[in-house]
């Protein structure tokens, strides 16, 4: 039986809502607790950071790319598990609308706690309160933890204001001087595969949550969650693999949402793994691939290097095989990247156009597309939903080359023969029958080459 969950909200973001998430988890782990993590919105690197910390793979959940039911589902089978589960929010808590993490927690039933920096206040720090408290009182913040305190005077100056004017307990602070920070670059935080903070100072800092936060308290509240259950979510398994998709995946390849690799599975994948960094061939037997997004700009050397594996990836696309690219993945087939500091690297050279690195990031937010043409993802207009998020842009592409869609306001979705690719990361929670007609292609194409 579940023991609850909550969602942790920030006031905005930089308000230290990944540290205290990751700070509760570690220590509610010290207690012996099994913690299911999970992150509101389309982040790839905070997830990892969850699964450092908790041992549990971290799910997405994302009401406008994935839809309410597939979350409340998405959340009902993976929670029931766990002794406490913990969903860090997006940005501010009220910021993206129908995306937001007050409208994932009204749609889930959990309770709210909010990180409340307070560096630069001390009695203005309820009245801050307040506001998230009254602006929809359906979804207000059942605990406060206040972060970057500078004293215990600091602390009882706003402690004493939130008692006297909000609701919200206050379950704690968190000290300015705290020791625990994590690396960051161009596309956000390192991701947890890279252990980005030791074991050691992971433990160290969930003894600091475990002195100044009120755990006992925290899983009280997280108890009177009243997040919906599903059944048939708890039931759903995997069918035997009818095809076997190779899924690009070490640290130049890195951002799937988990959830896409389910409902792959569920459609008939078995899901091969390989890395274009260190393997020298696809695997064997394989009828798709799908590369994912990533970091190749970072490891442009050694992809570049890897001439087997681009051999293997042009011969593999020459023969006119499925293949499905977004985002770093997609730059991986163009010639190759121009990084920073204008150094060109080979790579595979499918479509003819080159990836050009920026120092201001180029596109952010979410996207719906509708295709034009039939497509492995289905017939025309089918709609699929996702994020885009990226510091390089493409040459212009030859005109001679398909394009089945556009995102936002850039006419994309390149394709040549079999092989599909662009900017957007796809998300199939809403839209699951892509997933499926992609390995029923994958199943069909391998039929007519058996003939």
């Amino acid at each position: 039986m579940s023991g609850g969950g909550i969602v942790i909200a920030g006031t905005h973001s930089g308000s230290g809502k990944t540290t205290v998430t990751l700070g509760i988890m570690a220590a509610l782990r010290q207690l012996g607790r099994r913690v299911m993590p999970f992150k509101c919105g389309p982040d790839f690197i905070d997830p990892t950071l969850h699964h450092l910390v908790t041992g549990e793979i971290s799910r997405n959940l994302d009401l406008w790319m994935a839809g309410e039911s597939f979350c409340q589902t998405c959340y009902s089978r993976w929670s029931s598990p766990a002794d406490i589960s913990v969903v860090e929010g997006v940005m501010g808590m009220f910021d993206g609308g129908a995306s937001s993490s007050a409208a994932l927690a009204k749609a889930l039933g959990l309770p709210v706690i909010l990180v409340l920096d307070v560096r630069s206040a001390a009695e203005s720090g309820a009245a801050m309160l307040k506001g998230f408290e009254v602006l929809d009182p359906q979804i207000r913040p059942s605990g406060v933890i206040l972060n970057m305190v500078g004293s215990r005077r600091h602390h009882e100056l706003v402690a004493t204001a939130i008692i006297e004017h909000c609701r919200a307990e206050v379950l704690g602070s968190l000290p300015r001087t705290l020791d625990f920070t994590l690396p960051s670059r161009h596309l956000g935080l390192h991701m947890g595969e890279e252990t980005p903070v030791t074991p050691e100072k992971i433990e160290a800092f969930a003894r600091v949550i475990g002195d100044n936060i009120d755990l006992r308290r925290l899983e009280e509240i997280a108890a009177s969650a009243t997040a919906p259950h599903s059944e048939h979510a708890a039931k759903q398994k995997d069918v035997e693999g009818r095809i076997r998709l190779a899924v690009a995946r070490d640290r130049a390849f890195c951002f799937y949402y988990e959830d896409n690799l389910d409902i792959l599975r569920r459609a008939g994948a078995e899901i091969c793994f390989f890395s274009p960094l260190d393997d020298k061939a696809l695997p064997e037997n394989i009828d798709g691939v799908y590369l994912g997004g990533g970091y190749p700009e970072l490891y442009a050397d050694r992809l570049s290097s890897n001439e087997a594996m681009l051999t293997a990836i042009r011969k593999w696309t020459a023969d006119d095989r499925p293949l499905y690219a977004e985002c770093g993945g997609f730059m991986y087939l163009t010639r190759g990247i121009t990084d920073q500091e204008g150094r060109f690297h080979d790579l595979a050279g499918v479509f003819p156009t080159q990836a050009v690195m920026q120092t201001k990031r180029a596109r952010l937010g979410y996207r719906q597309i509708t295709t034009t043409t039939e497509s492995f993802f289905g017939p025309p207009r089918t709609q699929l939903r996702g994020h885009e998020f990226h510091y390089s842009s493409i040459e212009e592409m030859k005109s001679d080359i398909e394009r089945i869609y556009a995102v936002g306001d850039t006419v994309e979705g390149y394709r040549l023969g079999n092989v599909l690719g662009g900017y957007m990361h796809l998300h199939f929670g809403s839209t699951p029958e892509a997933a499926g007609n992609f390995v029923r292609f994958c199943l069909d194409h391998r039929k007519e080459r058996n003939q």
